[in-house]
């Protein structure tokens, strides 16, 4: 699934499950921090434009191996604790995120082909011996995972009017309040001009 839709589904989590800003944070970046082994594109995508593209790709090498088995899991989930005020509860919270990372990864990371499969290596990086795959995988672009990430992304919006905080707090706690506000006025004008129709 699109980064994107991992980090709006992580928050939602944390912001039910933690009681406060730094554990929410952490929680959040548990569900997210799985993809930074595809920052490899970024590399790739130098090399092609200097090119030098030929030789080692590190994207297609690199991501669903690194951090997408219980190695990753177990150093994320480590991290991430070490920085939070509940250790106990962020610990499981990271280590459920990460694995629904995984089972999101597996349901919805296929690419264009239907044989274009990203299998999800549990050993990796030490082995591939324990390779996890499902041949009925979702194009990363096909429509479940628009409605998913649609859908949370509106569950994400209605919380941030609701509680007061959004997941641009996992950024900037400024930033946060600042992009709360604005989605409150925009809620209260939208509900001021229902109210004249009526």
């Amino acid at each position: 699934m699109s980064p994107l839709t991992h980090l709006l589904a992580s928050w939602l989590v944390a912001a039910k499950t933690t009681d406060n800003p730094r554990d929410c944070r952490l929680v959040t970046l548990a569900g997210i921090l799985p993809d930074a082994d595809g920052l490899g594109l970024a590399v790739d995508l130098v090399n092609q434009a200097l090119g030098q593209s030929e030789g080692f790709l590190y994207y297609g090498k690199h991501h669903h191996y690194l951090l997408h088995g219980a190695f990753g899991g177990l150093l994320i989930a480590a991290v991430l604790t070490g920085f939070a005020r509940r250790r106990g509860r962020v610990a499981l919270l990271a280590l459920g995120l990460f694995h629904l990372h995984l089972l999101c990864d597996l349901v919805g990371s296929r690419g264009p082909a239907p044989e274009d499969l990203w299998p999800i290596f549990y050993l990796g990086p030490f082995s591939k011996e324990w390779m996890w795959l499902w041949k009925g995988q979702w194009a990363l672009d096909a429509w479940p995972n628009r409605v998913l990430s649609v859908a949370v992304f509106a569950a994400a919006l209605w919380l941030a009017v609701r509680d007061g905080h959004s997941v641009v707090g996992v950024f900037n706690r400024r930033a946060d309040a600042v992009f709360v506000s604005v989605l409150r006025r925009w809620v209260e004008a939208w509900r001021r001009r229902g109210s004249q129709v009526d």
